[in-house]
């Protein structure tokens, strides 16, 4: 546990090493900030027209839940970029070979990675608690439904770290593993929508494959037991490919 911790620090430290992680960090919260402005302007339009209906309006329902799926689509596109170099950085300096031959096991590595990026992640979702404050100060949303989005958001990024890991594993070229990232996670993406053409059995099956269809319920506050096994069993097996391309390559070593 020690040997895990300690690599997901230099993870950690070498993200902020370079401009990478404040560039990643940054582009997030401004697109974030984007979306949140966008949402902002929408529900006071929609709730003075509700008003002057005689209406209520409900911050959850009309903005966070959006907001929150639309933190997701972000996540699409700002993850390759932290996932992309956590081998094939290794690869390319040639220190793959030192830390296989490291008093270190292969669960070890991948699961301080791991946590190293998960760690990044966390402080860019942590930045955007700055704009949700902003609703908590004008208005009075509901906590338990923002913290359910945000649990999704974070059980969303675990998986998609797990295919990054694994990509990046695969190959010493950033680039490469950058676009085959993106390449896999667009795929998981627009699953759900290749279901909908399918028979009745094969949409169940393809909305449970679906890595969007799980976040839905989060996004609307609701925490179910299914969901919460499919993203960290999701996980799991994408660590334990992780784990069978490292065993690889130190034997091909």
């Amino acid at each position: 546990m020690n040997n895990t911790l300690a690599i997901a620090r230099k993870e950690l430290r070498s993200y902020f090493a370079s401009p990478m992680g404040f560039v990643i960090t940054g582009l997030f919260a401004l697109l974030f900030g984007w979306f949140f402005y966008a949402y902002l302007s929408y529900f006071v339009r929609s709730s003075e027209q509700m008003m002057m209906g005689g209406g209520t309006p409900n911050v959850n329902q009309h903005m966070i839940a959006g907001l929150l799926q639309n933190a997701a689509v972000i996540i699409l596109f700002v993850m390759p970029m932290i996932t992309m170099r956590t081998y094939s950085e290794e690869k390319r300096s040639g220190t793959i070979e030192l830390l296989l031959t490291s008093p270190v096991s292969d669960v070890e590595i991948i699961l301080g990675k791991f946590f190293g990026a998960m760690g990044l992640y966390a402080a860019m979702l942590g930045v955007t608690l700055l704009y949700v404050a902003i609703l908590f100060f004008l208005g009075n949303p509901e906590w338990k439904p923002v913290a359910a989005g945000y649990l999704g958001l974070l059980l969303m990024g675990g998986c998609f770290i797990s295919v990054g890991l694994l990509v990046s594993s695969l190959t010493k070229n950033q680039i490469v593993a950058g676009i085959s990232t993106f390449a896999v996670f667009l795929f998981l993406w627009v699953i759900n929508w290749i279901g909908e053409s399918a028979g009745p059995t094969g949409r169940q099956i393809v909305s449970y494959i679906s890595i969007t269809e799980h976040f839905d319920d989060f996004a609307r506050g609701v925490i179910d037991t299914k969901h919460l096994v499919y993203y960290l069993s999701f996980i799991t097996f994408g660590l334990f490919l992780t784990a069978k391309s490292v065993d690889s390559e130190r034997w091909r070593g």
